[in-house]
């Protein structure tokens, strides 16, 4: 920057000089002195001689030009010299200017470049710390998998290669529909539904469908054992295509019972009616027998029997018509003595097996006691107040303002046979065969009360037996 200062000062100085000498010279008439003029005289000069005057004006001529190109040369030099500096100070300028422009640039190119290594390092970071709680988690689960806490899980056997949440241990007999997602359950999602379930025949489905009409569609779901085979002959009642139809000859309701009534299949419903076919309901409620039963906490109970038109064998399952209900019977006279102060069957704490209706988890216990052989549950009434649900005194009654009849029809035994005669022979050329046949009922009530009450005294044996062998157990009663 001083050497261009200096140039420009030197520049300056030369215009200063020239126009001063150009000054000097004129005022001293060096140019147009009579020498000069004599100089210019003895040239040979192609034109002719002026006169004194014309000499005059020529010097003055002529001193004007060299004072005006004087002049023009001293404001050339002196401008080109301030306009050159000025220019190249602005290129400069521009120069210093665009190289920082291209520095900025290149630095916030490297900015860009470490901030993007930057998120690079994050992100490895976070990938790092990502597989770090993976480790920490599986650590923790196998920590935990050892732990009292997760040795104790209430999982199902056979279940514990399966995470807690993907296990179902119940089901219901809720049918589900094939191509659509709606919600099957009839009324309300939320209203507590019930299970009535009978062992039946087609011989008395004029009985069962009086029985089925009373149960609501909406607070009850229909399951009917088929022990004769027959399931087509039902159709002709609206309600036997919600029902749920289960077919095996010959077979009692607790065999259907033991089978397919588990406790995790019947889990959602509040109360299951296990009942015979033979039974008269036209005094019977079940929205208000249930609303009894809650209201006095009966987790086993029954309908009392209308002693009118039933044949009573018990007298605890008698009704008592100026009662709602009632817990123990009374008995004074025989063997069997009851009053206020007693405390097992037959006195209280049972009910009979014609028409029991167990709470979820009274039916729960139940369930687990019924034998897989002992099919006719003779002596499992007496033992059923083990699972009350605490006090059987207290938790099992008999409701008397919802009263049934049982007909006692002689249903279980009475077998179907059909007989058939060999065809003719006496044509060997007849290619027709001629059956004829009949049905005949072969009677075998008899053999089928003998084998209950062999049950019964099975059932007493294995009882003693367990309670001998099991000795954590402890007799609450």
């Amino acid at each position: 920057m001083g050497s261009k200062l200096g140039r420009r000062k030197v520049r300056v100085r030369v215009s200063l000089l020239i126009i001063s000498f150009f000054r000097r010279e004129v005022e001293r008439g060096i140019f147009v002195s009579s020498s000069s003029s004599t100089f210019l005289g003895s040239l040979p000069l192609p034109y002719p001689k002026v006169s004194m005057k014309q000499d005059s004006m020529n010097r003055s001529c002529l001193c004007s030009i060299l004072i005006t190109t004087a002049l023009i040369c001293g404001a050339y030099f002196i401008g080109n010299a301030y306009i050159d500096e000025e220019f190249k100070e602005k290129l400069l300028r521009w120069e210093i200017t665009n190289r920082m422009y291209n520095v900025t640039d290149k630095i916030q190119n490297v900015a860009d470049k470490v901030h993007n290594v930057t998120n690079k390092i994050q992100n490895v970071a976070d990938k790092m710390h990502n597989v770090t709680d993976k480790i920490h988690n599986v650590a923790d689960k196998m920590q935990n998998a050892t732990s009292p806490t997760c040795e104790n899980l209430d999982k199902p056997l056979g279940t514990e290669a399966l995470p807690q949440g993907i296990i179902v241990k119940t089901s219901n007999l809720e049918t589900q529909h094939l191509w659509n997602y709606r919600h099957n359950k009839k009324g309300n999602p939320n209203r507590a539904m019930s299970l009535l379930a009978m062992a039946v025949g087609i011989k008395q489905k004029e009985i069962v469908n009086n029985v089925i009409q009373k149960f609501h569609s909406r607070d009850f779901v229909v399951m009917l054992f088929h022990y004769d085979g027959v399931v087509e002959d039902w159709k002709q009642y609206p309600w036997n295509e919600h029902a749920i139809h289960v077919s095996v000859m010959n077979q009692t309701k607790w065999w259907f019972a033991k089978r397919f009534l588990h406790p995790d299949i019947v889990a959602e419903y509040e109360y299951i009616f296990l009942w015979d076919e033979d039974l008269g309901v036209a005094h019977f409620n079940p929205q208000r027998y249930l609303s009894i039963v809650k209201e006095e906490g009966f987790e086993i109970s029954q309908p009392a029997l209308d002693t009118t038109k039933t044949k009573v064998h018990y007298p605890i399952t008698a009704r008592r018509k100026k009662l709602k209900f009632h817990r123990r019977m009374y008995k004074n006279k025989g063997r069997v003595h009851c009053d206020d102060h007693s405390t097992d069957p037959p006195c209280t704490g049972w009910v009979e097996m014609m028409a029991p209706v167990f709470s979820r988890s009274a039916w729960r216990c139940s369930w687990y006691m019924i034998q897989n052989d002992l099919i006719h549950a003779w002596g499992l009434d007496l033992q059923l107040g083990y699972c009350a649900q605490g006090d059987r005194k207290k938790n099992v009654g008999v409701v008397d303002a919802e009263y049934i009849v049982h007909y006692g029809l002689p249903t279980l035994g009475v077998v179907v046979t059909a007989s058939s005669s060999s065809p003719n022979e006496k044509n060997p050329k007849s290619r027709v065969s001629q059956e004829s046949s009949e049905s005949r009922e072969v009677d075998n009530r008899p053999e089928v009360r003998r084998k209950s009450y062999v049950e019964m005294k099975r059932f007493k044996e294995r009882w003693k037996k367990a309670v001998e062998d099991d000795i954590c157990w402890v007799d609450p009663y």
